[in-house]
């Protein structure tokens, strides 16, 4: 007997991440799409996972996360940005940050209610969005001569109304490398002062901002923490996106309806995993300080090896990808580009248009390619890249 399947998300295919890498995989191409490193996480932490494994710590860790680890998150996130979470009741340890994101959106919108996102957006926002029967609304970012993707207010003003919910934060900004500047805090702050919105900030790359330019965590910030869920990864921070290991940082209500929701998407996350997490972030938080020098000096190597290509570039302000602007080089579609270049030349990468409600949005022939790799590998791909 086939029963027919009534799809909740019928025009939603694999993701683009997906597709790239298969296709690289096929090809044999270098995969600088989907955004992670070539390289392992710090032999200290490869060591203390290895130590609880064998050491019997193989069962149920609590739901909210392993105590420990929870404080160890606290106490980091207090030395950063000055805010004293409690590490019971506004700390919850995740399966990666995906099912925070879905957690966290799930927790807040309801049938008719609207999301804001930024384009070109992350694309997990959306469907979840869905799935609540809320609405998403796009704004798209314009271009600024000396910041890159920047939030375009204006449109997010006229973009709002009784029925916005949540707005949906992302920085650094995946795909584009952006990152956020006071002025965008400041704005947000008196766009919503008076509203019922909450805010999901996606916050997976906080570690990762180059040029001394400071983090703008909703953390810092208590009229924007009272109304937020903060999103992180350590898959993102210490080479180790396999894991599939983050958390979300959030006031005590918020959490509250975070983790009833929580409890039955994953309820845990892997027990010797967290226990090692929370030994390496007590004990080695010099990793994720030296973090934006250690990317800073990949992003400028990939740069410097690309100088005499045909490439326009803008360097990244953050994350661990950079877009280059290939309009000199070809008039074809970033998408088609990308398949194509991946087939015939052997380099993958991210088409950005795909990010889009509406591609037409998208000005800038760029792509998206992933630096968080050895600089062997950079190497060979700069020296493809160059002889286009």
């Amino acid at each position: 007997m086939n029963l027919p399947v009534a799809s909740k998300l019928p025009d939603v295919g694999t993701t683009i991440f997906t597709v790239m890498s298969a296709l690289a995989n096929e090809h044999g191409a270098i995969n600088l799409s989907q955004g992670f490193p070539d390289f392992d996480g710090p032999a200290a932490l490869l060591d203390r996972v290895q130590h609880y494994l064998t050491h019997g710590f193989n069962q149920y860790p609590p739901m909210a996360g392993v105590a420990a680890l929870r404080e160890a998150i606290s106490d980091k996130v207090s030395d950063l940005y000055g805010l004293n979470a409690d590490p019971e009741m506004e700390v919850t340890v995740t399966a990666g940050a995906t099912e925070a994101l879905f957690c966290a959106i799930a927790a807040v919108v309801s049938p008719g209610d609207e999301v804001i996102v930024f384009d070109p957006a992350y694309d997990s926002y959306e469907p979840v969005v869905r799935l609540q029967g809320g609405r998403t609304v796009h704004v798209p970012m314009r271009v600024s001569p000396s910041h890159g993707f920047v939030v375009d207010w204006q449109r997010v003003t006229d973009a709002i109304n009784d029925r916005t919910r949540l707005i949906i934060v992302n920085t650094p900004h995946n795909p584009t490398g952006s990152v956020w500047q006071p002025d965008d805090v400041a704005t947000l702050r008196e766009v919503i002062a008076d509203r019922p919105i909450f805010i999901v900030a996606d916050e997976v790359y906080e570690h990762i901002v180059f040029d001394g330019v400071e983090h703008q965590s909703m953390c810092r910030y208590p009229d924007l923490w009272e109304r937020s869920f903060v999103i992180s990864s350590f898959g993102k921070t210490y080479h180790v996106t396999g894991w599939k290991v983050g958390y979300c940082v959030a006031p005590a209500a918020l959490t509250e309806e975070f983790r009833r929701i929580h409890q039955f998407v994953n309820f845990t996350v892997n027990t010797p995993v967290q226990h090692g997490l929370s030994d390496f972030l007590r004990d080695h938080p010099e990793h994720h300080l030296e973090l934006p020098g250690f990317y800073q000096a990949k992003r400028d190597t990939f740069c410097d090896l690309l100088a005499d290509s045909r490439f326009s570039i803008s360097r990244s302000g953050g994350t661990y990808f950079q877009l280059l602007d290939y309009g000199a080089i070809s008039q074809e579609d970033d998408d088609a580009l990308a398949r194509r270049w991946t087939r015939e030349i052997g380099i993958a990468s991210i088409p950005i248009s795909v990010f889009y409600a509406d591609p037409r949005e998208l000005t800038s022939p760029v792509l998206r390619f992933c630096f968080a790799k050895d600089d062997a590998t950079l190497e060979r791909a700069a020296g493809i890249l160059c002889s286009l």
